[in-house]
């Protein structure tokens, strides 16, 4: 299993790295621009996502997963603007950023002083993204594929994960989850824009944001993002 993992981020970073090598522009083309609410990190972003995705299915020839790597999102955003802003919550310590996407709350982290940081996602194109978004900003990120949300043991001080909770099938397993790891002594930190599935009593606010939407078929230009700890 680990290797077909393996196999497909590889894949993943390939084709990535031609997408990004290729001349031209359009909006089926990724570009590295800064990011409006961290201009401190750069990543390679689509102009846009649906549009990019339908191009490289036909060429493909098969369904790709969605590519929630190639938009920045807003709980991510702001965990990010987090941990800049207070780099003591990551400075010195082992960061895990679950559901990383396009590794921006990973390179925020390492731009923060981290001792490791490791970026998981299961999507292995979100993998690849993470390598090359490091790359551009030159820090070290450890990119894993793979489910962890049956784990228990992380070895992991700091845990952040932004727009996680944006479905109730998937909440139900991500709570219990960051649960168990604040309950064996890491920090846990969420970006959530609260997408309805944010359970009360259950996680306390440590700071709001006024975040700048990118993300696609969003009607608000800005979200209010809180960043959260279990209680």
């Amino acid at each position: 299993m680990l290797a077909t993992v393996d196999d497909a981020a590889a894949a993943a970073l390939t084709e990535l790295e031609r997408e990004i090598d290729a001349p031209g522009g359009g909006l089926d083309r990724l570009r590295l621009v800064p990011i409006p609410f961290v201009p401190e990190v750069r990543l390679h972003l689509a102009e846009d996502a649906i549009v990019w995705w339908a191009r490289m299915e036909a060429s493909a020839g098969h369904a790709l997963p969605p590519p929630y790597w190639a938009s920045v999102w807003a709980g991510g955003q702001a965990l990010a603007r987090h941990l800049l802003d207070h780099p003591e919550l990551a400075a010195g310590r082992r960061v895990l950023d679950l559901a990383a996407g396009s590794g921006l709350v990973a390179i925020a982290a390492a731009l923060a002083g981290a001792a490791h940081v490791t970026a998981n996602d299961i999507d292995p194109y979100a993998v690849a993204a993470v390598t090359v978004n490091a790359r551009a900003n030159q820090v070290t990120v450890a990119a894993t594929g793979g489910d962890l949300l049956d784990s228990t043991d992380l070895g992991t001080d700091l845990l952040v994960a932004g727009d996680v909770l944006y479905d109730r099938e998937l909440a139900g397993r991500v709570l219990p989850f960051l649960a168990r790891a604040a309950e064996a002594g890491a920090e846990v930190l969420v970006g959530d824009p609260d997408r309805g599935h944010l359970p009360r009593g259950r996680l306390d606010s440590v700071a709001t944001y006024p975040v700048p939407t990118t993300e696609p078929s969003v009607d608000s230009p800005v979200r209010r993002v809180q960043v959260l700890r279990p209680a």
